[in-house]
């Protein structure tokens, strides 16, 4: 008898993304109630977060995907979930999907049925504005929250009582996380005062993509995270994850980087982008052979340093990143200033601009 047998068979979609091309949107059918993150107690706190880690995937539902161009015309596809309960949408878009004026969060409809009838869900799709020139992909665990899932068997059997005891809005925000974000971001493409209610999600007039090593599992939990801190949100590349060499082990977290900016990369061939990481997991490393790979498509590289000296690894990294005449920050503050915004080419403008006047001379030094 399962812990969750009572549950409703529910499709939890992962934030998708698309181009003028192609359409990716991944997600997971789980025996499981959507969390509540607005619960208060220490107990409740754990008995939420034990169902976000133990929710029993549920094998074979198919799940239907709708999704409506500019002109109205519908267009329907249909997977199946495998063994784990994920499934994927991997379309080649038909006729002409331009991208809107600016950075938008599109809808589909996912579908599915059950002994209640047919279900039915909102999902979200990340797409560049035409007037974004830059994307920003960026690390999440220690380069905006202590995430505590990754860095080794230690490191997560140390922290794990602080997954488990803390909701979203109760853990820490890197300071000046907020700040900088929203610089580099460039605003709202949709000023707060006329956003739309419902299912709308406010988009940066730069599109982000964050990369974590942290298990899906934690999806719905880094989304609260980045809401309760009004940091950008963005079409999240997590792992499917457990307790093996393959998912804890250093080398494991460099790859799954590597692997990810990669595809981002090919499917957004005309943006470039901004790096943001930090110095605990490989990022450098893996920031650096996209560089190798593609310098012209970089347009800056931001580094947290949360120790006191770089490994060689990472100074080879940085001697590659410098040898393209690729912008460097390295430093222990998001207090950048705007020089070297500017001068990476992700200038901020709008709304932003403001939030960068504050910020002033940064404490980083620019490497």
């Amino acid at each position: 008898m399962g812990l969750f047998r009572r549950n409703p068979v529910r499709v939890q979609p992962f934030f998708g993304y698309r181009s003028r091309d192609r359409l990716i949107v991944t997600g997971r059918t789980l025996r499981s109630r959507a969390p509540e993150f607005d619960t208060a107690g220490r107990w409740r706190t754990i008995r939420v977060m034990m169902s976000q880690f133990f929710a029993k995937p549920v094998a074979g539902v198919g799940v239907t995907l709708c999704l409506t161009r500019e002109d109205g015309q519908d267009f329907d596809y249909a997977v199946a979930s495998d063994a784990k309960g994920y499934f994927q949408f991997e379309i080649d878009l038909e006729g002409d999907w331009p991208y809107p004026e600016s950075t938008a969060w599109e809808v589909v409809r996912l579908g599915w049925k059950t002994r209640e009838g047919h279900q039915s869900v909102i999902g979200h799709v990340l797409v560049p504005g035409a007037d974004a020139q830059i994307g920003v992909i960026s690390d999440i665990d220690d380069t905006i929250m202590e995430t505590g899932i990754t860095g080794g068997l230690h490191n997560v059997v140390r922290n794990l009582k602080r997954i488990f005891a803390q909701m979203p809005q109760e853990r820490l925000l890197v300071e000046g996380a907020d700040v900088f974000y929203g610089a580099i971001g460039g605003g709202l493409s949709v000023p707060s005062n006329q956003q739309p209610t419902g299912s709308f999600i406010p988009a940066t007039h730069r599109p982000f993509f964050y990369i974590s090593s942290s298990p899906w599992n934690l999806f719905s939990y880094l989304v609260a995270f980045k809401r309760s801190r009004e940091l950008p949100l963005g079409a999240l590349f997590l792992r499917r994850w457990g307790f093996n060499r393959a998912t804890i082990g250093k080398r494991s977290h460099g790859e799954h980087k590597q692997t990810s900016i990669a595809a981002i990369l090919d499917h957004f061939s005309d943006l470039r982008f901004a790096f943001i990481g930090d110095d605990t997991q490989g990022d450098l490393p893996a920031f650096a052979e996209a560089v190798e790979r593609e310098p012209e498509r970089i347009a800056a590289v931001f580094i947290r340093t949360t120790e006191k000296a770089l490994s060689e690894a990472e100074l080879d990294a940085k001697r590659v990143i410098e040898s393209f005449g690729v912008p460097l920050w390295l430093g222990n503050s998001y207090a950048i200033g705007r020089d070297f915004l500017r001068a990476a080419g992700v200038a901020p403008h709008g709304e932003t601009s403001r939030i960068v006047e504050t910020v002033g001379p940064g404490s980083g030094e620019e490497a």
